[in-house]
């Protein structure tokens, strides 16, 4: 007689809103990071204007996580265009980036998102007067998470848990999520934000 072993499925994140989570929650070394509402791509040119640059790890079609279909308002079997990238300074990955946008998104004005290349998608978004950024949610990721093992990938001593955001932003009313992981190699930020 066979038996069939549970595997239980992986428990996404635990995405919290600001200020719902407090600035106690959060890492000191990263809270700058994690509450900047500015372009990253752009900070992060700042930090290393010569050797910046893009990784492309994969994009195409794929299905999204339960959890990234509720936030996008999508059925579980709905295709979105997915971009996984690291962003990089002199050949270090300091973050990793996961973006969903539905079929319907790339419509009009969104179709140039499929072709982007090494080009980063927040200097496309950032410098766009008719894209709108929602708020910022905040997780803690942990070791078992697919998005801790997909930010990860390659790290010799991968830490137990990292630190992410991620926002919706509408092109024409319509929806895209923009996930960003903050890697162990990140330079730590000046603490600007004070503690409750």
């Amino acid at each position: 007689m066979h038996t069939h072993r549970f595997v239980p499925r992986p428990v996404p994140p635990r995405w919290h809103s600001y200020p719902r989570l407090s600035r106690r929650d959060l890492p000191v070394t990263l809270t700058d990071w994690l509450l900047d509402s500015g372009s990253l791509t752009r900070r992060l040119r700042q930090l290393c204007p010569s050797q910046f640059r893009v990784r492309v790890l994969w994009q195409g079609w794929n299905r999204p996580s339960v959890d990234e279909a509720r936030v996008l308002g999508l059925r579980l079997d709905a295709w979105v265009w997915t971009r996984e990238v690291q962003l990089l300074c002199d050949d270090q990955p300091w973050v990793f980036a996961r973006t969903l946008i539905p079929a319907r998104t790339l419509r009009g004005r969104g179709c140039r998102l499929t072709r982007l290349g090494t080009r980063p998608l927040g200097e496309v978004l950032f410098t766009d007067p008719g894209v709108r950024r929602g708020p910022v949610e905040i997780a803690r990721i942990v070791a078992g998470q697919c998005l801790h093992q997909r930010a990860l990938a390659g790290c010799t001593e991968p830490p137990d848990a990292i630190w992410g955001r991620r926002s919706m932003f509408w092109i024409a009313k319509r929806p895209l999520l923009v996930c960003e992981i903050f890697l162990p190699d990140l330079p730590v930020a000046p603490a600007c934000y004070r503690p409750d």
